[in-house]
């Protein structure tokens, strides 16, 4: 049975938010496959497993032993998600084997400082490396079986025929299975390029065979399931609950460009949280403003740094302002959106201006302020 400090260790472990971002670095940090997806996808999947793996020790601490019922379907979703996504079983596993050491060096060095003895905690430890060992296998299963279901259409040849087409990847030499007029891309041709956050494996496989049926080539490529495509599924084709972007159709020397476009625009996407098919036309000014994060920092350190994030009344007016620039600054239709009185717009407007010199709503904001604010406000409502 895990002792009394042993069992308090683990505790205090599951409830650190910055253990969690220790072990996603680490994870990362192994294989650059891996640190193409996306951070809080990551992050995501990282947190479940450890939330998994910590409810699992405190039933050892109260039981003895681990149970043998143990819950390890998040594992296999991990695994089903990362075939999904096109990650290398090597990278997968360098991945968990990387994020799984460096919880065991943590868990080493806190136990330490907590003066846990050194038999109670190797005995910890290996009970810790037998659960490790368990949930490696699950996370490998899951992944063998979505590959199974996946790879049944030269998936494999899509692959490296996109990364080709999308990234400019001159590793080895292409095959004759790999010539991209096999698949109908042509230099001649113009395609819409397409990138989705889909990750379920049924929702991956539903999406590539939608596209198929139109012409088009689907993939894992850096981690998003992208491709190229002569036209687009009609909506009804599609589930409505997946986030698609696209682009106007380019030619397939274009094509590197319009795929970092729609990675971005898929970001912008994200954040207003859209679904379904999004033109990157439509996502214009969210897609150009979400590439230069770091002038979006500048821009709200600079105009909202007497607000502080932590301060509710401050989240607030933040909030309401968004709403007031989202709804053309117009008072009445803002109060309606919020739920308020006008004159409680009006309130929490000019509050505002007492404290970052925002515009009153007697004044307006001409095109070029209304952007610069909408985007700090966005930015610092993040934060």
């Amino acid at each position: 049975m895990l002792t009394g400090t042993v069992a308090a260790l683990v505790q205090d472990m599951s409830q650190d938010e910055q253990l969690v971002d220790d072990v996603v670095a680490s994870a990362r940090a192994q294989f650059p496959e891996v640190a193409r997806l996306p951070w809080a996808e990551s992050r995501r999947h990282v947190a479940a497993l450890l939330a998994a793996g910590f409810a699992a020790f405190a039933r050892a601490a109260a039981e003895g032993d681990f149970a043998s019922d143990l819950d390890f379907s998040e594992a296999r979703r991990f695994g089903e998600e990362r075939a999904a996504l096109g990650v290398p079983v090597a990278g997968l596993m360098a991945g968990v084997h990387g994020g799984r050491s460096r919880l065991l060096e943590i868990a080493i060095n806190r136990g330490r400082e907590s003066g846990i003895p050194y038999d109670e905690l190797l005995q910890a430890l290996l009970k810790l490396d037998r659960y490790g060992t368990e949930l490696e296998r699950h996370v490998i299963d899951g992944y063998r079986a979505a590959e199974r279901q996946l790879n049944r259409d030269d998936r494999t040849a899509r692959i490296r025929v996109l990364r080709r087409l999308l990234l400019d990847d001159d590793g080895a030499p292409a095959a004759p299975e790999e010539d991209p007029a096999r698949f109908g891309l042509h230099p001649s041709g113009t395609y819409h390029c397409v990138v989705s956050d889909v990750a379920d494996p049924a929702r991956v496989r539903a999406l590539e065979e939608a596209f198929s049926r139109c012409g088009g080539v689907l993939a894992p490529v850096g981690g998003r399931l992208s491709g190229l495509t002569p036209r687009v599924p009609a909506g009804r084709a599609l589930d409505p609950a997946v986030l698609v972007v696209i682009t106007p159709p380019v030619t397939l020397d274009q094509a590197q460009s319009a795929y970092k476009l729609c990675r971005t625009a898929l970001h912008a996407a994200r954040g207003r949280e859209s679904t379904g098919i999004c033109d990157v036309v439509e996502l214009a000014g969210e897609t150009a403003l979400a590439a230069q994060p770091m002038l979006a920092t500048f821009l709200s350190g600079n105009l909202l740094g007497a607000l502080a994030p932590s301060d509710d009344f401050h989240r607030e007016l933040v909030a309401t302002a968004l709403a007031y620039l989202d709804h053309g600054q117009r008072l009445d239709l803002t109060a309606g959106a919020l739920h308020l009185h006008p004159n409680t717009v009006r309130y929490r407007l000019r509050r505002l201006q007492d404290l970052t010199g925002f515009g009153t709503p007697a004044e307006g904001l001409p095109v070029l302020e209304t952007v610069r604010w909408w985007w700090a406000l966005r930015a610092w409502s993040r934060s």
